[in-house]
């Protein structure tokens, strides 16, 4: 039997921090003790946080390794390696890997290569391998507005065990980028699109959204059914678009752009997720309701790291400050996003619960994450 005794450390449990003793045995939390004694053959943290792994379920930090440059691909089991690296680095100990699904092959500045069968199937390989130092699962993002994605969706089946399909339409004009000027600052800094390129760009979303987009959102509903995954909607910006993700059949809601759209969704019963970025930025890049104004109204329930996964815990810790309660800003990486996807067996300091724990430090106020076990093993 392995043991792991952590005592003197501030314990983030699910409504109270406790300054105690969390005990780990074979990967298992078994005992929560109070107190400031630290047991022969105990890990002192000296008053520490003592917290349990973060849960992130939509990042994009995979493609960003993988392309780490426009027009630069890097290969894939690399790209994975490092990705994990940086994640476990951040305290993450579980994630659900963001691959997009649907493909633009038309067109002269299509940028936009199929790779999600092939990435998938790296992951699921290296996971059974025991390479990866954290615990990855697949999120598959469905992108609408493409040509390919129904023929990429039929090649996945239940026995890859998908997390999370989500349905994207990156359509400009409305959703994320109703401001379209905002979009050409994006895209043309991202592609270095001349004007031209630009507009045919995205005359050809919209005639793709035209004629595809229905049907493929009910193919995307349809496939999370027949996988057995967590549905999820992305960017809904009105009360009738949520209305309609909850028709589909829409648990979580990713990065509503609205504060309208948030209080459908917290009608509806739909968890909604926000990026951390936007909090520590204090907005949203793309012009969107603020994360801030949605924690302020009670309708933020999960954090994503999105792009910065170094964001997620910093952001958590913000968000205790902003609510004046450092176990509800927890809550938001650990015990919400785990509820979200049915991982029942992590997310909280309390025992039955995997070992999946982090030891933080604040220093003026922004967290400093110092080690990271994941079912009781130390991996950073």
């Amino acid at each position: 039997m392995t043991e792991q005794i952590f005592a003197n450390a501030k314990l983030i449990l699910a409504n109270e921090v406790i300054r105690g003793s969390c005990r780990i045995q074979d990967g298992i939390i078994t005992d929560i003790d109070s107190g400031t004694s630290v047991p022969v053959g105990a890990m002192d943290l000296e008053g520490n946080y003592l917290a349990p792994g973060l849960v992130e379920l939509h990042t994009d930090n995979l493609e960003r390794h993988l392309a780490p440059r426009p027009k630069v691909d890097w290969p894939y089991r690399a790209a994975i390696l490092a990705h994990d690296r940086e994640l476990v680095g951040s305290g993450i100990t579980t994630v659900f890997d963001a691959i997009r699904v649907g493909t633009i092959l038309s067109g002269a500045n299509n940028r936009y290569g199929k790779y999600a069968r092939k990435m998938a199937d790296e992951i699921l390989a290296m996971r059974e391998t025991g390479l990866l130092r954290i615990n990855h699962h697949i999120h598959l993002r469905a992108e609408t507005c493409s040509e390919t994605l129904i023929d990429e969706l039929a090649e996945f089946s239940a026995d890859d065990r998908i997390g999370i399909v989500s349905m994207m339409d990156h359509t400009p004009g409305q959703r994320q980028f109703s401001d379209v000027a905002k979009f050409e600052t994006y895209v043309r800094g991202k592609y270095s699109f001349s004007a031209e390129e630009f507009r045919d760009h995205i005359e050809l979303k919209y005639e793709l959204q035209a004629r595809l987009g229905a049907k493929h959102e009910t193919v995307t509903v349809d496939a999370a059914k027949r996988l057995g995954a967590t549905l999820a909607s992305h960017d809904d910006t009105t009360k009738e678009q949520v209305a309609a993700s909850h028709g589909y059949g829409v648990t979580v809601a990713e990065f509503p752009t609205t504060a309208a759209a948030a209080n459908a969704c917290h009608a509806h019963g739909i968890a909604t997720i926000m990026g951390a970025p936007n909090l520590i930025r204090g907005g949203s890049h793309s012009g969107n309701v603020a994360a801030s104004e949605l924690a302020q109204l009670d309708r933020l329930d999960i954090l994503s790291s999105d792009y910065v996964p170094s964001g997620l815990l910093m952001a958590a810790v913000q968000l205790g400050e902003i609510w004046g309660d450092m176990a509800r800003g927890i809550r938001t990486v650990t015990a919400h996003p785990a509820k979200a996807v049915d991982l029942v067996d992590r997310g909280s300091l309390a025992p039955s619960q995997r070992g999946d724990v982090i030891r933080f430090a604040l220093l003026d106020g922004m967290p400093v994450l110092q080690e990271t076990w994941c079912a009781g093993r130390r991996v950073f």
